[in-house]
C-alpha cells in the first residue's frame, strides 16, 4: 500500500483503498472495522446505502452527506413549464400496440391519415455548414462518428447564422447540454463579437465536459444543473443582471424535453417578462391568433428597456416516442383535427417505427469509434438506439404491416407531432419551420425546428 493511505486490498478493483486513515491507524474507518481494528460501528448511510458511517456520528454525516437533498435554486419553480396536468385525460394503462385487433390497428392508420392530409410530408433540406467547424471537420484524427456530429454541429451553426443569430449582446441557451459541444461551437463562432453569454442546461452532472476550452473573456459561461421543467429563465442572476435576447438551442433534445424547453422559452420566460404573473400560460384559455398577434405586435412597438425577447429558438429534434401528453405543447393542434390523447399515447410510440429498421445500422456504426472524442459521445448514440422492443421489433405486427409500411407510418406519426409544435409557436408570434438539417445517413433524428419572432405578427387578410 501507498504510505499513509489505507492498507485495505479492494479485491473487486484489484487495488489498494486510497483512502486516508486516522493517525496511529493502518485502514480508513471503512476498512477499519472489517479487519478489526476498532469496536465502532459502521452502519449503511440512510441517503445513499452505497457508503457506510460510524453509526455515532450519523447525525453529523447527514448535515454534509453529498446525496443529501441540496438546497433549491433561485430559478427552481416547480413544473412552471411542465403543463396542464389532467389525470383523465391520459389513459392510465397503456395497450399495447401488437395487442390491437387488426381493426383497431387500421382505425388508427387512418385517423393519422386524415390528420396529416395536407401536411407537406417532404421537408426543405437545408444543409448548411459554417466556417467555425472547418479545421474539425477536415482533421483526420477523427473518426466516423465525430465526424458525423461535427457536420450536425456545422449545420445547425450555418442555419443559425442564416436566421442572423450568431450575433453580439446574445444569451444562448442551451438545452440538454451533456457536454456542452454546441455551445462550444457556438463559442467559437463568436471570437471577435462581444457581450456574449451561454446558460448550460443539464439536470444530471456530466461527465468530459468541455467547458474548459472556452478561453474567451468576452464570453460567459455558467452551467444550470436543473430539470427544464422547473426552470424559470427570468429569475437566472445573470439573465436578470444583463437582460440579453435569449436564443435557444438544443442537438437531439429527448420528445418532451422539447416541448417543456418551448414553454420555458415563449411561455414563463416570455410572460414574465411581459409583466403578467407566473403562472404558466397554459393553464389560460386558447387565445385568437388574431388577439395574440396584436398584443406581441404592441409589446414590440414599446420596446421596454427593462425585458428583452427570445430573439430565436433553434432545436434538432428527437426521441418522440419519450413525448408525453401533459407536457405536449400541441394540445391545441390535435384536437383541432379530431384526436385525443389516446391517439397521442398511441402515436407517439408509434413514431419510433420511423428509425426503428435502422437500428442494427446505428448500432454497428456506434462500435466503431475511433477517437477519444468519439468515446466520450455515448449519450448521443443513446438517442438513435433508445426504442421500445416490444413496440418496433421486426416481428411486430408481422402479417399486417410491412416494415417499410411501418417506417411510412412512424414518419408521419412524427410529423404530425411536430406540426403541432410548429402550430404552436406560430399562435405565439413566432415564423416556425422544420426542415432537413443533415442527411439520414449521417443521423437518422434529422428534423430541425427552427424559430424566429416575426416581422409582421398581424396575420394577412385570406382571400
Amino acid at each position: 500500500p501507498v504510505p499513509g493511505r489505507c492498507a485495505y486490498f479492494v479485491e473487486r478493483k484489484k487495488r489498494f483503498c486510497k483512502m486516508t486513515p486516522g493517525p496511529g491507524r493502518r485502514f480508513c474507518g471503512e476498512h477499519g472495522q472489517q479487519e478489526g481494528e476498532n469496536n465502532r460501528k459502521r452502519i449503511p448511510c440512510p441517503l445513499d446505502p452505497k457508503h457506510t458511517v460510524y453509526e455515532d456520528q450519523l447525525q453529523k454525516h447527514l448535515k454534509k452527506c453529498n446525496s443529501r437533498e441540496k438546497p433549491k435554486p433561485v430559478y427552481f419553480v416547480q413544473d412552471i413549464n411542465a403543463g396542464l396536468k389532467d389525470g383523465a385525460e391520459i389513459p392510465e394503462r397503456q395497450v399495447p400496440i401488437s395487442s390491437l385487433s387488426k381493426e383497431g390497428l387500421e382505425n388508427l392508420i387512418t385517423k393519422l391519415k386524415k390528420a396529416s392530409n395536407g401536411l407537406e410530408f417532404r421537408l426543405k433540406e437545408q444543409i448548411l455548414s459554417h466556417q467555425a467547424l472547418q479545421e474539425a471537420l477536415n482533421d483526420p484524427k477523427n473518426g466516423e462518428s465525430a465526424f458525423k456530429h461535427l457536420k450536425q454541429q456545422a449545420s445547425i451553426l450555418g442555419n443559425m447564422e442564416k436566421l442572423h443569430l450568431l450575433g453580439p449582446g446574445r444569451c444562448f441557451v442551451e438545452f440538454g447540454a451533456g457536454r456542452g459541444k454546441l455551445s462550444h461551437w457556438v463559442d467559437v463562432a463568436l471570437q471577435n463579437v462581444e457581450n456574449v453569454q451561454f446558460l448550460l442546461v443539464e439536470r444530471a452532472t456530466t461527465r468530459f465536459k468541455v467547458d474548459g476550452k472556452h478561453k474567451r473573456r468576452d464570453s460567459i459561461f455558467e452551467r444550470l444543473q436543473v430539470d427544464i421543467q422547473h426552470l424559470c429563465l427570468k429569475k437566472v442572476p445573470i439573465l436578470e443582471k444583463k437582460k440579453l435576447p435569449v436564443v435557444g438551442i438544443g442537438k437531439h433534445l429527448c420528445g418532451a424535453a422539447t416541448d417543456l424547453a418551448l414553454r420555458c422559452l415563449v411561455e414563463s420566460y416570455t410572460a414574465c417578462c411581459d409583466g403578467e404573473n407566473e403562472e404558466p400560460a397554459t393553464k389560460r384559455s386558447r387565445t385568437d391568433k388574431t388577439e395574440v398577434a396584436s398584443n406581441n405586435s404592441a409589446d414590440n412597438e414599446s420596446n421596454k428597456d427593462d425585458c428583452k425577447p427570445v430573439a430565436g429558438i433553434v432545436i434538432a429534434l428527437c426521441c418522440h416516442h419519450k413525448c408525453d401528453w401533459t407536457h405536449y405543447v400541441g394540445k391545441e393542434f390535435f384536437k383541432s383535427v379530431g384526436l385525443g390523447p389516446l391517439e397521442f399515447n398511441y402515436f407517439q410510440r408509434m413514431s419510433s417505427w420511423a428509425t426503428c429498421g435502422m437500428r442494427e445500422a446505428a448500432t454497428r456504426a456506434s462500435t466503431s469509434q475511433e477517437s477519444e472524442d468519439e468515446t466520450n459521445d455515448t449519450e448521443e448514440h443513446e438517442h438513435e438506439q433508445t426504442f421500445s422492443n416490444t413496440e418496433s421489433g421486426s416481428d411486430t405486427l408481422q402479417g399486417i404491416l410491412t416494415v417499410e409500411e411501418r417506417k411510412e407510418i412512424g414518419c408521419l406519426c412524427k410529423r404530425l407531432i411536430d406540426q403541432g409544435r410548429i402550430e404552436y409557436l406560430q399562435q405565439r408570434g413566432y415564423k416556425a419551420a422544420l426542415q432537413y438539417y443533415t442527411e439520414s445517413a449521417v443521423s437518422l433524428e434529422n428534423v430541425l425546428l427552427t424559430a424566429v419572432p416575426s416581422q409582421s405578427l398581424i396575420p394577412e387578410p385570406t382571400m
